[in-house]
């Protein structure tokens, strides 16, 4: 019998767009993996990322960032954690480095990433999210419906964000960012 590998392939094909000054980034190389605070065990959990990552736990809606390792805040005992990780161990590593002190879930597959830059970058979104991202300072998360897709927006700097929906519709949110970024163009 012949050995057969498998190659995970990126959901958008590796997709960088370039629309004038603006960038349209698929970020495949990203881990995502959903930390959940067990009972009474905010001290411990808060104490565990300082240690591993030297991550603040952010409070709701907002984020902290140590290095290239991201905590989102998405419910008062829910957070994602995002950092670069090309094996699919991500959840194992986030494990061993909690020490249990957080029930996890490895996300990476459930979720499309886009990262999006330059300076149509908020005239594209405020055809595409209601949330009122003037408002947003870095570091500040929503979860938001992006045509008639749920998703994820993080504001990484002016003009700077990650946008995340959910994998089965990589696609048509691809292209309604594409489209909204052309029409602003």
């Amino acid at each position: 019998m012949a050995d057969i590998t498998l190659t995970a392939t990126p959901l958008l094909g590796g997709t960088d767009i370039q629309i004038g000054d603006n960038r349209i980034l698929e970020r495949d190389d990203l881990a995502l993996v959903s930390i959940a605070t067990p009972l009474g065990g905010e001290v411990d959990l808060t104490e565990a990322l300082k240690i591993a990552w030297s991550l603040d736990l952010p409070t709701p809606t907002q984020s902290t960032t140590s290095g290239d390792t991201t905590a989102i805040r998405t419910t008062p005992d829910q957070m994602l954690l995002l950092f670069p990780h090309p094996t699919p161990d991500a959840n194992a590593v986030v494990q061993e480095k909690l020490g249990g002190t957080g029930y996890t879930t490895d996300q990476t597959d459930a979720w499309v990433i886009l990262e999006i830059t330059g300076p149509d970058t908020m005239a594209a979104l405020e055809r595409l999210c209601p949330l009122d991202l003037a408002r947003f300072e870095d570091g500040t998360a929503g979860r938001t419906m992006m045509e008639h897709m749920g998703a994820l927006i993080l504001k990484r700097a002016p003009d700077h964000f990650l946008l995340m929906s959910a994998s089965s519709s990589a696609g048509s949110f691809l292209h309604a960012v594409e489209t909204s970024y052309r029409y602003v163009t």
